[in-house]
């Protein structure tokens, strides 16, 4: 920290640490109980005065790249996104949770389609590209993957979605529905589905601005991705459904990441009527 700086900072932190506590009382805690883990990572990625001064003293994981890619895996290149549907009034007033689907092939504009709403560029400002969904500081910690069942022109397999380009990279060949389905407690809509999307986050993409406090907005966000897709599958006539429940480790053994500096955090069933 420049010491030119200090004159400015000091007398923040005394009047952060004056402003209020600096560990919000839990419920537990009122109560006299032991305080579960959900308790203690609310209170701990809580904001305060003094969290907020002192943060800028914290140190911080390096910022990752902001795009993740899979260097010589087999290329598609996606349609272009132009669809054009019902308006949005009526995909909010029709959106339903639908398990069910036909067992009939998935146009690949469609999955585009699907694709560019979860987490389509949108357009550039000083060189830094904006996506469909919003995200905290414009970090967007989100890699897509999909698991492919039923695509046309697409073989089964699961798939990382590349940004820029517009394009999915193979990143397995193969049918996964049996492996998914087991890992997300026997809901066979995962596995019945013509795709399912895996929202995994690169937490220090967020975290090297953020901090623990990052971790919120992390889940915050793949609640966005998730409504963007769950809205354009009824703007196209497609039945969908947002995941929750499942076998973390499984799941992410299964798309290939580490847990940990990435991890799937949502899942989410897309199919045909």
């Amino acid at each position: 920290m420049p010491y030119r700086a200090w004159p400015i900072l000091l007398p923040l932190l005394l009047l952060g640490i004056i402003a209020g506590s600096a560990t919000p009382i839990s419920h537990a805690e009122e109560d006299g109980d032991r305080e579960s883990i959900g308790e203690r990572f609310h209170g701990q990625t809580s904001l305060t005065w003094p969290d907020i001064v002192l943060d800028l003293f914290r140190l911080k994981p390096d910022r990752p790249a902001a795009y993740k890619s899979y260097s010589g895996a087999t290329v598609t290149k996606l349609p272009k996104p132009d669809y054009r549907g019902v308006p949005l009034e009526e995909s909010l007033a029709e959106r339903r949770s639908v398990r069910n689907y036909a067992k009939k092939s998935m146009p690949l504009s469609t999955l585009s389609q699907l694709l560019f709403a979860a987490q389509g560029v949108t357009g550039k400002i000083y060189g830094h590209t904006l996506r469909t969904a919003p995200s905290a500081g414009a970090l967007y910690p989100f890699e897509v993957y999909v698991v492919v069942n039923r695509v046309t022109d697409l073989p089964k397999g699961i798939y990382h979605y590349a940004i820029e380009a517009h394009a999915l990279e193979q990143v397995r060949e193969g049918d996964f529905s049996g492996e998914l389905t087991s890992a997300g407690l026997n809901q066979e809509m995962l596995g019945e589905a013509n795709v399912t999307f895996a929202l995994a986050a690169v937490f220090d993409r967020i975290r090297h601005k953020y901090g623990e406090r990052g971790y919120r907005y992390t889940y915050m966000e793949a609640g966005h991705i998730s409504q963007n897709i769950a809205l354009q599958a009824v703007s196209l006539g497609l039945g969908s459904v947002p995941v929750g429940a499942f076998l973390d480790k499984k799941v992410n053994e299964l798309i290939g990441v580490d847990g940990r500096r990435e991890a799937v955090i949502y899942l989410h069933a897309v199919g045909m009527l």
